[in-house]
């Protein structure tokens, strides 16, 4: 009875423990295939947050500066493909192909940056055509 018991507890204290994960969303949800992208500005933060790296830079437009995201793959994959924690740094200057988000937001999904001195990095494995 008493292991019966004990048994019950740590399972009860698992669960209570357990904390929900984040939702993952699909490309074709939030991005459109249909609005490719070019940007070229200025990195104001790297965000190194999981489920995706977030890249933030000035975009200057017709309309004055915009400040745009672009999302990346996991921190996990960007070390993978050649990033590194100093590789992005506020205050270089990037292009970034990628896609629009659907809602016209000034939001994109990243496919490949190309730094200042012409080298580049993809933004995520599928982009860089990775098998896994």
């Amino acid at each position: 009875m008493l292991k019966r018991v004990a048994i019950g507890l740590a399972a009860c204290a698992v669960l209570l423990t357990a904390a929900p994960a984040p939702a993952h969303h699909a490309f074709s949800s939030e991005f459109d295939v249909e609005k490719p992208l070019q940007l070229q500005g200025v990195v104001t933060v790297m965000e190194w947050v999981n489920p995706h790296s977030w890249i933030h830079i000035d975009v200057k437009g017709a309309e004055g500066v915009a400040n745009w995201m672009v999302e990346g793959g996991s921190p996990n994959q960007l070390l993978r493909l050649g990033f590194t924690k100093n590789a992005l740094l506020p205050g270089m200057e990037i292009v970034v192909t990628g896609y629009q988000a659907k809602d016209g937001t000034y939001k994109a999904v990243g496919r490949e940056l190309t730094f200042a001195d012409g080298r580049k990095l993809f933004l995520s494995e599928s982009a860089a055509g990775v098998q896994k």
